[in-house]
């Protein structure tokens, strides 16, 4: 039995957005839990293109709201593996604010870990990564170490 591969960009996602006046907190900006559910959403969908199966969300590391998003910014949501456990995978999420000249300006960063579920939603394989570029293995190593970091947490009860 041959073991299963597929490359980053056979998974990556990205959305687009318009930020609408339901999506405001009372201060006018994006509300972050509606930036949040968009992002969970893109992460829930690179883990689906990447495993070919139904995934959940396990847990969300470094969610930061680094800038604000305001009535009718466009929004760009891009979504990548980063790395491939063995039921697990990181997904690394970025957030932007494009302008009408095509800029982006990042606002939000999440790490998401999903898992692979089967047809009895117990975790499962998920295939392994096909790391292309140097980027990729670069990103691979800096979520090793986030790997790391997490497992000690869960270790130290946090």
């Amino acid at each position: 039995m041959s073991i299963e591969s597929r490359k980053i960009s056979d998974s990556m996602v990205e959305t687009v957005h318009i930020v609408r006046p339901n999506h405001l907190n009372a201060a006018g900006r994006l509300f972050g839990g509606v930036l949040m559910q968009w992002i969970d959403e893109v992460a829930g969908l690179v883990g689906k293109r990447h495993t070919h199966k139904n995934v959940i969300t396990a847990s969300v590391d470094d969610l930061r709201f680094l800038k604000g998003a305001y009535l009718k910014d466009v929004i760009v949501i891009i979504g990548k593996i980063t790395y491939v456990g063995n039921t697990s995978m990181e997904v690394k999420v970025d957030t932007y604010v494009e302008s009408l000249d095509g800029m982006r300006t990042p606002i939000n960063r999440a790490f998401f870990t999903m898992v692979a579920l089967d047809e009895d939603d117990k975790p499962t394989h998920v295939p392994r990564l096909e790391l292309e570029t140097e980027w990729e293995k670069e990103e691979w190593k800096r979520a090793e170490k986030r790997r790391e970091i997490r497992m000690k947490r869960k270790e130290e009860g946090f």
